[in-house]
């Protein structure tokens, strides 16, 4: 009688200790993920970072200095000067008209001019526009004690969106520094990212995947500085030649916004509630308010134009995994969901596009057709 070459007891135990390495290595696992997680946002900002800036590091390499740290570091300082500068000024300028604004305030020499009757003539709101403008022209000290609540709570709104800006931008210029770090070793970097997509998918896919993911971030970055870029161009010009006092300023202001992924509106609609305020609703005012308003929501339809060039997968894919990313996870997640979808799009069709197995059936003997 032949044995088994494993008996129950040696099949029972070799499972007993491989569900217990198993538990062992999840709850290193979970603990890890727990260490991790309070610096996870910071992290993944560098890895973005360090992956879009690297490009410029390697054509500054050897031209400016030698070694990849010295390159590094110069172009992590000229970022957060970038940054940081026009930051500071537009900080310095909003701090001065506010004074100027709480001291002519205390002064009494605010006036407000009376709405013109052509506003009252608006479809939908122009009549209840015009009687708050007349209010707030003849009898200010009312239209504040009625608006009371909603002025307040739209001041907190503002305060905690302004608070909300500078911890993000404390986070950005961390993850920066981070950033140079990572930049300092980038080849390594580069080496181990492919060695652990290899790992886990493959000698064929991990090489190509690595490289898909590396183009994504670069397309996506590029695509927001490029439509950044574009919008701050569209509103900055409009600004000059409308006369807004420190429209330069403004400018960089849609720029980092844009860059932040916040929406310029923030900037374009107190811009056109003060043209009007302080020199009425004329035909130059309305066009220019209309021209800014609808730049100030350019971002909407340049973003399915240039997210996603110069990646190997159609751009309806990067955009639903922009738009949708950033939905879920915020602007960390316009640069995840693009490179999620991105992977399972390719994956899909590798998938698809692989040989079916043949299965051979061996000939069956006349006899066995004929039931002989």
């Amino acid at each position: 009688m032949l044995q088994a070459p494993y008996s129950t007891a040696t099949v029972s135990r070799t499972l007993i200790d491989s569900l217990i390495r198993f538990g062992l290595v999840a709850l290193l696992a979970t603990f890890c993920f727990q260490i991790f997680r309070p610096f996870m946002n910071l992290l993944v900002w560098s890895v973005i970072l360090a992956i879009t800036l690297y490009p410029l590091q390697v054509r500054l390499r050897g031209r400016v200095f030698a070694g990849d740290g010295r390159t590094a570091t110069l172009i992590i300082v000229l970022v957060i000067a970038i940054v940081l500068v026009p930051t500071y000024l537009l900080g310095t300028a909003l701090i001065e008209s506010m004074e100027q604004a709480m001291a002519i305030a205390r002064r009494g020499e605010f006036h407000i001019p009376p709405p013109p009757e052509a506003l009252a003539g608006w479809p939908l709101v122009g009549r209840r526009l015009h009687d708050a403008w007349a209010m707030a022209a003849t009898d200010a000290a009312s239209l504040m004690e009625r608006l009371g609540p909603q002025i307040k709570a739209a001041s907190l709104t503002v305060l905690g969106a302004i608070g909300g800006v500078g911890v993000g931008l404390l986070v950005f210029v961390g993850a920066l520094i981070i950033a140079g770090i990572i930049m300092a070793y980038g080849e390594q970097g580069t080496r181990s990212a492919v060695r652990i997509a290899t790992r886990i998918t493959g000698p064929e896919r991990g090489p190509r995947l690595t490289a898909l993911c590396t183009a994504t971030i670069r397309a996506v970055a590029q695509g927001v500085v490029g439509i950044a870029f574009i919008q701050m161009l569209l509103i900055g010009v409009a600004f000059v030649l409308k006369g807004v006092p420190g429209a330069g300023l403004l400018a960089l202001a849609v720029l980092l916004l844009g860059i932040m992924q916040l929406p310029a509106t923030l900037i374009t609609i107190p811009v056109i509630l003060l043209v009007f305020a302080s020199e009425g609703a004329s035909a130059t005012n309305i066009v220019f308010a209309i021209y800014v308003f609808i730049a100030g929501l350019a971002d909407n339809v340049l973003k399915p134009l240039m997210l996603g060039r110069g990646v190997d997968v159609p751009m309806p894919v990067i955009l639903v995994g922009a738009l949708g990313g950033m939905v879920t996870g915020g602007v960390i997640g316009l640069f995840i969901g693009p490179i999620v979808l991105a992977v399972g799009y390719q994956l899909f069709w590798q998938w698809v596009d692989e040989p079916l197995p043949r299965i051979e059936l061996e000939p069956r003997s006349n006899a066995d057709i004929t039931g002989g």
